[in-house]
C-alpha cells in the first residue's frame, strides 16, 4: 500500500495557467440538504470554490436556497422540488436537472439529503442517469444510506464513494468491527464488489481505486472528527475533480489536503476547537504548505 505524501500531493495538484476563465476549472454539480440538514449543503457547496473550482451550483429544494443564498454569494442555485418542504421528493429528478447535469463537469450528493424514501427513489434514478452519462460522481453520507437499500451489485466505473466504517458495513453487511479489525481489506473488497473508487475514512483514510490501487493517507487527527467534516471532504475532491483530474487523483489528493486541513488548523485552534467551517478556511494554508 502506498503513502500520500507531500511529495505525491504536488505532483498531482492542478496547474493554474494564467491565460484561464471560470471555465477552464470546470463546474460542480453538489445535489444535497434538506430541512434537516441544510449545514451540509453549504459546506458541500463551498468548499470546491475554495479548492479551485470555476463555479459550484447547489441543486436543493426551496427552503433551503432561501436559507443559504444570503450567506452564500459565490454559489449558485438550482431549486427542486421538494417533499412536503423537507427533503427531495423523487420527481425532482426532471429534464432541468438532466440538462443540467450533462453541462457539469462532475457531481457530488449526498451531504444532508436525509435518509427519505423519497430520496431513495431519486438517488435510484440519479444513479442510472449517470450511469448512461458516464459523469464523475462523488456518492456520500445520506446517498450512501440510499445505497444501503438500493444495494446495487455494480455501480458505474467513474463513481467514487466515500464512506466511514459504519455506512460501509451497512453497505457491504460485514460488521462494524470486521471492517475495522481489516480496513484495507474491506476497502479493497468494495471497490472490486461495486466496480468503483472508495474512500474508507477514518484514522489513516484508506484510498482504493477502481484499480484495486491501495493509497493510505498522512495526515489528520481527531480535530477532523466533527459533524460536517465529511461533507468538507466531498467538496474538496469535487473541486479538484472539476479541474481536469481524474477522479481517483481527486480522492487522494483530496485527502491529504483535507487532513492538512485538520493538522494546520490544530495548531491554531487546538484539536477540540476545529469547525468543519474552521476546514475550509484553512484550505489556503495547506496548498501553501503543498506547494512550498
Amino acid at each position: 500500500m502506498k503513502k500520500i505524501t507531500k511529495t505525491l500531493a504536488k505532483k498531482l495538484l492542478p496547474k493554474r495557467p494564467d491565460d484561464s476563465n471560470k471555465g477552464t476549472f470546470g463546474k460542480v454539480l453538489n445535489i444535497a440538504g434538506s430541512v434537516y440538514y441544510q449545514g451540509a449543503a453549504y459546506l458541500a457547496s463551498l468548499t470546491p470554490l475554495k479548492i479551485g473550482a470555476g463555479l459550484s451550483t447547489l441543486a436543493s429544494i426551496e427552503p433551503v436556497i432561501n436559507n443559504l443564498a444570503s450567506s452564500s454569494p459565490c454559489v449558485t442555485f438550482l431549486p427542486l422540488k421538494d417533499y412536503q418542504k423537507k427533503c427531495i421528493s423523487s420527481e425532482a429528478f426532471d429534464d432541468e436537472l438532466k440538462n443540467y447535469i450533462k453541462n457539469y463537469n462532475v457531481i457530488s450528493t449526498g451531504p444532508g439529503l436525509s435518509d427519505h424514501e423519497q430520496v431513495k427513489i431519486f438517488i435510484s434514478k440519479l444513479i442510472e442517469f449517470l450511469s448512461e452519462e458516464n459523469k464523475p460522481a462523488i456518492f456520500d453520507a445520506d446517498a450512501l444510506n440510499c445505497l444501503a437499500k438500493i444495494k446495487p451489485s455494480k455501480l458505474p466505473s467513474n463513481f467514487l464513494i466515500t464512506p466511514h466504517p459504519m455506512e460501509l458495513s451497512r453497505l457491504i453487511e460485514i460488521p462494524l468491527e470486521e471492517i475495522q479489525a481489516n480496513r484495507e481489506k474491506y476497502a479493497k473488497y468494495t471497490a472490486e464488489k461495486l466496480n468503483c473508487n472508495v474512500i474508507l475514512k477514518g484514522h489513516k483514510t484508506i484510498v482504493c481505486t477502481k484499480s484495486l490501487e491501495l493509497y493510505e493517507n498522512t495526515t489528520g487527527n481527531s480535530a477532523l472528527a466533527k459533524a460536517g467534516s465529511g461533507d468538507v471532504l466531498t467538496g474538496i475532491i469535487s473541486g479538484l475533480c472539476s479541474q481536469n483530474m481524474p477522479l481517483e487523483h481527486a480522492a487522494i489528493l483530496g485527502v491529504f489536503i483535507h487532513g492538512l486541513c485538520g493538522d494546520i488548523a490544530s495548531k491554531d485552534l487546538t484539536n477540540y476547537c476545529v469547525l468543519s467551517s474552521d476546514q475550509i478556511k484553512y484550505i489556503p494554508e495547506a496548498l501553501k504548505h503543498i506547494l512550498t
